[in-house]
């Protein structure tokens, strides 16, 4: 098992002095901030506090939206709130359901099935609400490519507000209001934001114009933190407060749903960014993939402890389910990788007809992980429709390089960095050779190796609790603000075992330190990482506390290791 390539983050010397005598904080703290683009002493105390709110009426086509969803409320019109079947399309609807609803609006959820209907607006949808008499149609994280259908919808004398963050084309549908950061010309400040988010602006332009809403605001934020973390977007500007109120709510479980999706996923501590992602996320994300999306939204609006039990042990369920689809698709598509020759293509293009649609992202998130370069899963159904998910390593642009291929395919669109595709099994070659060609492109000259990006080198004394709760002042950690990574140079290993069949443990001590205990979590043992005993490392660590018989010990969370190179 190699070691990862270090990349040691630049840090200009001069703002990092400003910065750690300016707030009377560690240079390895000033650093950090050095490395997230923070130079100014007013930057750092932003970053390290709250974010000022952005005017939400700075998104494009507000002023319609709310003036419209305000004519809805007070005619007491029926309105649908169709989203999408990820966590960002569940929270965003379950947070317009608990505002709306609250007001005493008409209101009722659609989202469609990933298996049966696929992603976003679909034709028998919006004839399906039409002949409900649904009179407004408000979507969450889709619509913006959705030009037929919102077309058909005006057509049968439905108004559509669109709410979604993904990439926009030239040509917007015909919508209403479509508010989306990304359009040409926007002219909100931050682009960061999820579709949870932009409900959460929606309702908050309204409670600021109207000041009538039926529940606290406050009390949404942990819809909007589920979808923040789970749906990888940047923690930024707004993003940052977003999540660290949605974390509180979060550990306090006021939401009776809430609470009984931690009771089976076994969360008994409080809530953290690694919870979401690792626990709650991906249980609520099963419902989409095994079964239905509006399990998750009922479950995130339910006033009834039984019925939230109830949906919790069938999410439960259906991940469980989910690991075990997962585990063989992994399989077999690894499999498929090692099978080809010596020389990886700089792109993975795997599609099989035995997976499940249901599952396809994860496996591709997976393969990145372990082969590192762009991957595209595909799950073809019996009249050879492939749909995917596609994941990609960092700089490779997913949505371009899909579009250098649109002559290919019959739809695709999403993010940079994750983004989905539907083609014809039949053209699947073509379209796996001119994808891997734009990967190719953008390869060359680049090493296609795993990489690890330190924040900071620094002296194993300089690791101390100081430092750590200076860190703790930088949460919460996830895309766009990863958990620092420290490393030192030249460590004695004085023990080295293996703990729990999988977990390397060490304890490491630099000259004449005090020893430090150090995990890595199925790193296994330093001879399986090539690295001979009593030889010198260099470590890549998150230090942290851990807590033991009711005293806390300072360990370092081992991201790497290798053997230390001598000049």
């Amino acid at each position: 098992m190699r070691s990862k390539l270090w990349v040691f983050r630049d840090i200009d010397p001069t703002h990092r002095a400003a910065l750690a005598q300016a707030l009377s904080i560690s240079s390895a703290t000033a650093s950090l901030l050095v490395a997230r683009g923070v130079t100014t002493p007013n930057e750092a105390a932003s970053w390290m506090s709250h974010q000022p709110p952005h005017n939400p009426y700075l998104i494009p086509d507000m002023e319609q939206a709310v003036e419209r969803l305000r004519r809805a409320v007070v005619d007491h019109e029926p309105v649908c709130f169709y989203g999408d079947y990820d966590v960002d399309g569940m929270t965003a609807t379950s947070l317009y359901l608990s505002f709306f609803g609250a007001l005493g609006a008409s209101v009722r959820a659609y989202v469609p099935h990933r298996q049966r209907e696929g992603y976003g607006l679909n034709l028998a949808a919006v004839r399906l609400l039409h002949g409900e008499g649904i009179s407004l149609l408000v979507t969450s994280d889709c619509g913006t490519t959705s030009h037929r259908e919102v077309a058909l919808a005006n057509e049968l004398g439905m108004d559509v507000i669109v709410t979604d963050h993904h990439q926009t084309n030239e040509q917007l549908p015909p919508a209403l209001a479509l508010m989306n950061p990304h359009r040409a010309g926007a002219q909100y400040p931050f682009r960061g934001l999820c579709s949870a988010a932009l409900a959460y602006k929606v309702v908050e332009a309204y409670q600021s114009r109207y000041g009538d809403a039926g529940i606290p605001l406050e009390s949404l934020m942990d819809l909007v933190a589920l979808a923040t973390i789970a749906d990888v977007v940047p923690l930024h500007d707004e993003n940052r407060g977003f999540v660290r109120e949605g974390l509180a709510q979060l550990s306090r479980g006021s939401r009776c749903g809430i609470r009984a999706l931690k009771q089976v996923a076994g969360v008994t501590k409080d809530c953290t960014a690694e919870t979401i992602a690792f626990k709650l996320a991906p249980r609520l994300n099963a419902a989409g993939r095994l079964d239905h999306a509006l399990l998750g939204v009922q479950l995130l609006t339910t006033e009834s402890p039984a019925e939230a039990q109830r949906l919790a042990e069938r999410l439960e369920q259906l991940n469980r389910e989910r690991q075990r689809i997962e585990a063989d698709m992994m399989s077999e598509a690894v499999a498929i990788v090692k099978a080809q020759e010596q020389e990886l293509p700089a792109a993975l293009v795997l599609a099989s007809r035995r997976w499940h649609v249901g599952v396809v992202g994860i496996a591709a998130a997976r393969l990145v992980e372990r082969f590192h370069r762009p991957t595209i899963v595909i799950a073809v159904d019996e009249q050879g429709v492939g749909k995917g998910s596609a994941r990609t390593v960092g700089g490779f642009d997913l949505y371009q390089g899909l579009a250098a291929c649109r002559d290919l395919v019959e739809a695709f669109g999403g993010h940079p960095s994750a983004a989905g595709v539907t083609l014809r099994e039949s053209g699947l070659e073509k379209f796996r050779e001119r994808f891997t060609g734009v990967a190719a492109a953008w390869a060359s000259g680049r090493t296609m190796v795993p990489t690890l990006h330190v924040d900071v080198e620094l002296q194993l004394a300089e690791v101390t609790a100081r430092l750590i709760q200076e860190i703790g002042a930088l949460h919460p950690f996830g895309a766009g603000n990863p958990e620092p990574t420290f490393a030192v140079k030249g460590l004695e290993v004085m023990e080295s075992r293996t703990v729990g069949e999988k977990h390397l443990k060490m304890t490491v001590r630099q000259g004449r330190s005090l020893p430090f205990d150090s995990i890595g979590f199925g790193m296994r043992s330093l001879q399986e990482r090539g690295i001979p005993p009593r030889v010198p490392v260099d470590l890549a660590f998150i230090p942290e506390l851990n807590s033991w018989n009711g005293y806390d010990r300072i360990q370092l969370r081992i991201r790497d290791v290798r053997p230390t190179m001598t000049e």
